[in-house]
């Protein structure tokens, strides 16, 4: 209510003092026929103000916004694969029968073009058919990713990642695979159906971690080439990778 009657009262205010320019006009010129004639002509160009506004600079303003929150995007991204993400996928990677030939078609380089990244983030979406819960450490695994809950929750609960929603579904599938694992009594004493159960868990977290970690490489190779450099000689898909310079 007080917030109606603040925008009531500007707009008297605004009227009145309107009101008062003009009736000053009129008593400088003393012909109301010229003040009509400056009133039509003002309305007449109002729709045009409101085409360059609406149009053009709202316009400017939401690409800019959208820029905006794109970067906001990338920096909560590359702190989720600094602090989590690639560690995780590291561990997950354990779990993948078939990571050596991941690695080799997931291995970016300077050289890479959009559609490189593209077609690596295709392959990367699959990157869960070959995995399997009983070859890689169930406990060590849980254990990671306990440790990193709150951070995880911290990120869901961030508003920017609503413009974001492919790597909402990634963190989502990761902390649905968490609860899974903190369900179990003893991760060392599983059921083959249970097995297979959270082998569907697991290939899911890895699909869309990997997906989302190609296109953060896509990211760092345009914006920051030192960072890309770092990231792809500890690429979390390739187990031959080494941080070391050959």
């Amino acid at each position: 209510m007080s917030r109606l009657n603040w925008k009531v009262g500007f707009a008297a205010v605004l009227i009145a003092i309107s009101a008062t320019l003009y009736y000053v006009h009129y008593l400088l010129f003393q012909n109301p026929e010229h003040i009509f004639i400056f009133l039509v002509s003002d309305i007449a160009f109002v729709p045009i103000e409101v085409l360059l506004v609406t149009l053009v600079l709202d316009g400017v303003m939401r690409r800019h916004d959208r820029i905006a929150t794109v970067q906001k995007l990338n920096m909560v991204v590359g702190a989720f694969f600094t602090d989590v993400g690639t560690e995780a996928l590291l561990l997950l990677g354990t779990f993948d029968k078939d990571r050596s030939s991941l690695g080799e078609a997931l291995r970016p380089t300077v050289d890479w073009k959009p559609a490189d990244f593209a077609a690596a983030r295709r392959i990367a979406e699959k990157a869960g058919d070959s995995i399997d819960a009983r070859l890689g450490d169930l406990p060590g695994l849980y254990a990671y990713l306990r440790d990193q809950r709150d951070f995880l929750l911290r990120l869901l609960e961030n508003p920017n990642l609503l413009e974001h929603d492919q790597f909402t579904d990634m963190l989502w599938a990761v902390t649905h695979l968490l609860e899974e694992l903190a369900r179990r009594e003893d991760l060392s004493q599983l059921t083959e159906n249970d097995l297979d159960h959270l082998s569907g868990d697991l290939a899911r977290a890895y699909g869309a971690l990997a997906n989302q970690w190609i296109g953060y490489m896509s990211h760092l190779q345009k914006q920051y080439p030192y960072l890309f450099s770092l990231a792809v000689r500890t690429n979390p898909l390739d187990p031959n990778a080494r941080a070391e310079v050959g």
